[in-house]
């Protein structure tokens, strides 16, 4: 009977895939323990979540819900753009994303129901345990891919393309914690801290790679003169599976470089605002700027990733989306200018590439922030923390795109029709990469992560 296990091995026995030693390699013990959690095998989909954290709280007014029948005050300071849908219209920065919006869904209606700063719904104590929601991902379908041993979760934020990037703000919410799940779930971070890239790097050239190889085969040879039973096949499949990862790319797979040039430029956001033209009145200056030079990287990277096995793949930008026009952030006219003309771009990009390659069924795009902004504008021309109503958007993943989902209130600052609350979106995002039919039935599942799959319906104009 499928069942989970609780089988455990360190997070550091995975990352050190670089330490080749004489009786093995470390990477073994990983996917020995790998092979304990996947027997529930068949149960994550051939799919890959991509959560664009917009960090600060995005405004719903200046993005997707313009609102240009309200007051002066309470519309979109920005205005207003048609869109390649008629009726529906969207905050003029955005653009491109307006040509393309017969391939994405918005969401009018969802609400965070908080107006802290935080991670949620990436990381919600009251719907996921206080627990990332890659990681009840990840406790399901296997800390890293069973064929390509890529990690299932992964967290990019600007250090993992940018080592002169800003740290994230992780008193303002923290991206990697696991609550209950244990640390075999964290992400993985290619940036910062994280030691993932170093350590997927083969230590030894290729002469010497290849004299290792065969002092592993010899091992496992004289290994089966003198003990018997499926563990040692096991472990010659193992070690196998190790040295195919080792050479089969992995590594290269966070190196953005390796990108055909066309890409890599059509992605790119750095050329789009002059870091010097963004005002050091602000004390977010730094963080808009590296939003700037960074973001059209972050989402291309996470395409390469998607494309080499990682399961949930969380982009946290910058701390620049809380514009409340005091000292540290811009107004709602100049914030949109330095935070949402990047945005428009990269997402587009992203899309037009998802497209082009035929991933659009694989790939499932989700972006949000942890609130939307109030109504009313304030004195200084920010707008200020809003729990009733925050933008979202999904792109891909085989659900149904091209429309608005719900609505809000005349006023932008609740929803007026069909709400949508993070648990709706956590099983909207389990049912795209899970088949949590077949996993209603499996015992043993742990009750947090259950509540993250089953408590509340999907969203189900996308489903």
């Amino acid at each position: 009977m499928t069942k989970f296990s609780d089988s455990y091995l360190g997070r550091r026995d995975f990352l050190r895939v670089g330490s080749l030693g004489l009786g093995g390699l470390s990477l073994p013990d990983f996917l020995r323990a790998e092979e304990a959690l996947k027997s529930v095998g068949g149960i994550a989909k051939d799919k890959t979540v991509i959560f664009l954290f917009m960090h600060g709280g995005p405004s719903q007014f200046e993005t997707f819900d313009p609102k240009m029948d309200a007051p002066l005050g309470v519309r979109s300071a920005t205005g207003e753009i048609k869109t390649k849908i008629p009726g529906i219209t969207f905050g003029p920065t955005f653009e491109k994303l307006a040509k393309l919006n017969d391939k994405f869904s918005i969401v009018r209606s969802f609400t965070t129901q908080s107006a802290a700063h935080d991670s949620k719904p990436i990381v919600s104590k009251e719907y996921s345990a206080n627990a990332q929601i890659g990681a009840h991902y990840a406790k399901v379908a296997g800390a890293s891919h069973p064929q390509l041993g890529m990690p299932r979760n992964v967290w990019l934020h600007p250090q993992a393309v940018d080592a002169e990037a800003t740290d994230p703000i992780m008193k303002l919410g923290k991206f990697d914690v696991t609550g209950p799940l244990g640390p075999l779930f964290e992400p993985f971070q290619p940036s910062g801290n994280g030691d993932l890239r170093r350590d997927m790097q083969l230590t030894v050239n290729p002469d010497r790679l290849d004299d290792r190889h065969a002092l592993l085969a010899s091992l496992s040879n004289f290994r089966r003169q003198v003990e018997s039973g499926s563990f040692t096949e096991g472990l010659d499949k193992l070690q196998s599976q190790a040295f195919e990862t080792l050479t089969g790319g992995i590594s290269e797979a966070f190196d953005v470089s390796k990108e055909d040039a066309k890409t890599l430029e059509r992605y790119d956001t750095a050329g789009l605002i002059d870091p010097r033209n963004i005002s050091k009145r602000w004390n977010n200056q730094k963080r808009y700027a590296n939003h700037v030079k960074n973001l059209g990287k972050l989402l291309l990277l996470a395409r390469r990733l998607a494309e080499r096995g990682a399961g949930f793949i969380t982009v946290s930008t910058d701390f620049v989306w809380d514009m409340h026009a005091d000292n540290n952030n811009a107004t709602m006219t100049e914030g949109m200018d330095y935070v949402g003309r990047p945005f428009d771009h990269a997402v587009s990009a992203f899309i037009e590439d998802v497209e082009a390659r035929g991933l659009q069924e694989k790939i499932l795009l989700v972006c949000c922030g942890e609130m939307g902004r109030s109504p009313k504008i304030n004195g200084k021309g920010g707008r200020d923390h809003w729990a009733g109503s925050a933008p979202l958007l999904l792109y891909g993943g085989g659900l149904n795109m091209g429309q608005v989902v719900g609505s809000s209130t005349k006023d932008g600052g609740e929803p007026a029709s069909d709400r949508v609350t993070i648990p709706n979106l956590y099983a909207t995002i389990m049912e795209t990469i899970l088949d949590v039919g077949t996993l209603r039935s499996t015992p043993g599942i742990p009750e947090e992560v259950s509540k993250v799959i089953y408590g509340a319906p999907p969203i189900r104009q996308l489903i």
